[in-house]
């Protein structure tokens, strides 16, 4: 059975090769994704498939993009049967975005809840339907800085990470809670993968990142092969959590529901100030 699948960081690293193999397997695939040039090249790569691939150019740190992205692809298909959230980029430096909020938070987090929350009467329509959140569920560092949530005082590239992967697994308990009865919602951790965009980070760093890659990290055909299942056959329960091949227990204090609650509030607090201004 082929599928309708929109794909958030769809032209670069574990994005790039999944939207590829969706449409090797005859899907219809929505690829967003921040860079022009990287779009026309999967494009070129879809080859004879690239009928059924639309590029979305968009910034996703951005409201407004996330917005105008949803509403396209809304206006495009009447119904869509998975959504597929890889976007992040490690942002050494503290950058706020044109909407005042950190970057990380922004792109990393919120651009997930806002995709998620704003497919979904697509993905009610859309035969059994599922989310699946490409993140670092299982991890249990960082939380949420609730006084400082845009790391304004102490900023750290890693710290904004792991601040907005915890963020990642709240709301998806909080989906869950709301929209599991319609829409499936699956956590993935897929570990340390030779992907992702390193061309924010120091020369040094990208040279020591990449040579750890060669020897430990998973290639991307590996970590993307179990994404394929939850697509085709996602879990009978409402919310489920995979790190690297291990189901996680829903009782993990990362996955709170009071806490899924504080932040689903605080998050639309944010957006209608936001909204106002």
């Amino acid at each position: 059975m082929t599928r309708t699948v929109v794909i958030s960081g769809g032209t670069d690293g574990m994005g790039r090769a999944f939207a590829l193999e969706r449409l090797a397997r005859g899907d219809t695939v929505f690829a967003i994704g921040s860079n022009a040039d990287k779009g026309e090249a999967l494009e070129s790569a879809a080859g004879a498939t690239a009928d059924r691939l639309r590029f979305l150019r968009a910034d996703l740190s951005s409201i407004a993009e996330n917005e105008r992205v949803s509403d396209e692809i809304g206006a495009a298909t009447g119904a869509i049967d998975a959504l597929v959230l890889f976007a992040n980029r490690l942002t050494p430096h503290r950058v706020e975005t044109a909407d005042g909020l950190e970057r990380t938070f922004a792109l990393y987090y919120l651009s997930r809840y806002l995709l998620s929350h704003r497919l979904t009467p697509l993905l009610a329509r859309g035969t059994d339907p599922v989310i699946v959140c490409v993140s670092g569920v299982g991890v249990t560092k960082g939380e949420i800085n609730w006084d400082d949530p845009q790391l304004v005082h102490g900023y750290g590239a890693i710290r904004a990470q792991v601040q907005a992967g915890r963020a990642n697994d709240l709301l998806g308990v909080d989906y869950a809670a709301r929209f599991g009865e319609t829409v499936r919602f699956v956590h993935y951790h897929p570990g340390f993968t030779r992907s992702g965009d390193l061309s924010a980070l120091n020369p040094v760093a990208r040279t020591l990142i990449r040579a750890l890659a060669r020897l430990r990290a998973r290639p991307v055909r590996e970590s993307i092969a179990p994404i394929h299942d939850f697509v085709d056959h996602p879990p009978a329960r409402p919310l489920t959590a995979i790190d690297r091949g291990r189901e996680l227990p829903l009782t993990l204090p990362t996955l709170d529901p009071s806490n899924a609650r504080r932040l689903a509030a605080l998050t639309e607090e944010l957006l209608a100030i936001r909204s106002a201004i």
